[in-house]
């Protein structure tokens, strides 16, 4: 599996966990899923259900996430970063398996 996590975006999802309380068997979900105006969107949220059918388990720079094995196929080579400006300030999905997003960047084919 290639998908990665950029050390800026590890440390944001650390703060996050830290600030939420949440306990040791809580781990980030990262996924795809149908919706949005180009077709998939993704989908970054906390989670505490594994299923070892569905679900591979990875760590990098101190996090432990998860990413189901049909959102594997679409997020291959694909970094999760995060941006901060004066204009934004979030994560960023860096994926070369995008063939064109929308305008407002939350949703690809």
């Amino acid at each position: 599996m290639a998908f990665s996590l950029s050390e800026v975006a590890a440390e944001e999802l650390k703060k996050a966990y830290t600030e939420a309380s949440f306990g040791p068997e809580t781990f980030v979900r990262v996924g795809v899923m149908a919706g949005g105006c180009a077709g998939f969107q993704y989908s970054l949220q906390f989670d505490d259900k594994f299923d070892e059918n569905k679900d591979s388990r990875y760590e990098q720079h101190g996090v432990n996430y998860v990413i189901d094995k049909k959102s594997a196929l679409l997020l291959d080579g694909a970094t999760l970063g995060y941006h901060k400006s004066l204009e934004r300030q979030g994560f960023t999905f860096e994926n070369p398996n995008e063939v064109k997003s929308c305008g407002c960047g939350k949703s690809f084919q």
